[in-house]
């Protein structure tokens, strides 16, 4: 459209769009209603004024057509000064050329000027020294002629106080008006701080308030964050239940197998392995991120922690680059967990791992590169869910998995309001995972 280019002048934030609606319109209407008054009523005002004493210009011009020299002119006229307070006298042939003066704000200055060339063509100068008088020069047959007079009689004395009483009311109210939109936008800030925590999974206190649209969305909200966390205790609940009871009858079956022959157990007992890993997985799904409470960590010593971990074991797990200072807000077991499945997905299929991590002032980014076979683009959003397993050739030689390893990194990315994103390593030739949380 045309005007998506504005979109990027916009202020992002609600509370600069509604002082932005609130002041653009004050702006444009002091604009518009100080030009109006410039153009129309100042302006009108100092021509009609400034034709009055263009008349007595021209009363003046025409006594000095009666009178033979200077002197019996500025006798004659005295009388008819006085009263109009002004002051009469011939310039000298030193004071010689004039020109004018106006300085360069002086709006009423050039009115007065422009309207005295038009209309009376024996002016010669129109001069503003100052604030208080007006100087006007123009031809007599008797010689150059100044009469100097107050400027109120040609400019209104206090042109800029509608603009200025216009201007602080106009300030002042948008003042007043700013803190009452802040009070009013204070609630829906902290709903959405409520929402964006709880999307992060920490829940904060927070109760509806302000107008009666507000309060319903707090009060949805609130009704929303608590059946969502009941889903999510009912559904560990019943996982952890279903893991832990099956735990029984496994174990009762590893000792019965272990009465019989070596040869005639070991496929029995290979299936009960499986069975026991599967349930393993299944505990480990279901607990989600509710091992650990959020609390600010460094995530760069975390995944240094990390990595020294699995190279202690023998591993070829390399430490990538550490970009970017400071502490975030993490579950860390939870967080812990996820890692380690990337890395041991990353050995399982590969030979080599790197692991490195990007923190700015926006985001976090923890990144888990192998040299293994990688996953193919059309196949990674399948590769993230529950219980899903790839083209089986991936995993030949590999064991069976269970299909929980990306699904438990995706849920634990998502319980912090970030993703997992998965991509091809372009350092290694293997799959990239990244965990992006945002700060």
């Amino acid at each position: 459209m045309f005007f998506n280019w504005i979109k990027h002048y916009m202020p992002r934030s609600l509370y600069g769009r509604a002082a932005l609606i609130m002041v653009l319109p004050v702006v444009v209407l002091q604009l518009v209603v100080s030009v109006a008054f410039i153009q129309r009523h100042l302006q009108g005002v100092t021509v009609q004024m400034t034709l009055t004493v263009q008349r007595e210009l021209e009363m003046i011009s025409e006594l000095g057509l009666e009178t033979p020299t200077q002197e019996a002119m500025l006798e004659q006229t005295a009388p008819l000064l006085t009263p109009l307070k002004m002051q009469l006298r011939f310039l000298e042939k030193e004071e010689l050329p004039v020109r004018d003066d106006l300085a360069w704000n002086e709006f009423s200055g050039r009115i007065v000027r422009d309207t005295l060339r038009k209309s009376f063509p024996e002016i010669l100068a129109v001069q503003f020294p100052d604030k208080q008088q007006v100087k006007l020069i123009f031809s007599n047959d008797l010689g150059p002629l100044e009469v100097s007079f107050d400027r109120r009689r040609v400019t209104a004395a206090a042109p800029h106080q509608l603009i200025v009483t216009m201007l602080f009311f106009g300030i002042l109210m948008t003042v007043i008006s700013f803190l009452y939109m802040r009070n009013q936008l204070r609630p829906i800030k902290r709903l959405a701080d409520a929402a964006q925590a709880f999307g992060r999974g920490r829940t904060v206190n927070y109760r509806a308030s302000g107008a009666t649209e507000v309060r319903a969305a707090g009060s949805a909200f609130l009704d929303m964050r608590s059946r969502i966390e009941r889903q999510i205790e009912q559904r560990t609940l019943m996982l952890s239940g279903v893991s832990h009871d099956l735990r029984t009858p496994l174990t009762r079956m590893k000792l019965g197998l272990a009465m019989l022959d070596a040869e005639d157990a070991e496929p029995l007992l290979r299936d009960v392995d499986e069975m026991q890993q599967l349930l393993d997985a299944f505990l480990d799904f279901s607990r989600g991120v509710s091992t650990s409470a959020p609390e600010n960590i460094d995530p760069q010593k975390l995944v240094q922690s990390i990595v020294d971990n699995w190279r202690r074991e023998g591993l070829d797990v390399m430490l990538g680059e550490l970009s970017g200072e400071g502490q975030v807000m993490l579950r860390p077991a939870a967080l812990r967990r996820a890692i380690d499945n990337l890395i041991s997905n990353a050995m399982r299929y590969g030979h080599l791992a790197r692991v490195s991590v990007t923190l700015t002032d926006r985001s976090l980014r923890i990144r888990v590169e192998d040299d293994g076979p990688g996953i193919p683009q059309d196949q990674r959003s399948e590769a993230v869910r529950p219980f899903i397993r790839l083209d089986p050739s991936r995993n030949q030689n590999l064991g069976s998995g269970v299909g929980l390893g990306l699904a438990i990194v995706a849920d634990i990315a998502r319980a912090h309001g970030g993703m997992l994103r998965l991509g091809k390593s372009q350092a290694l030739g293997g799959l990239q995972a990244d965990i992006v949380v945002g700060r």
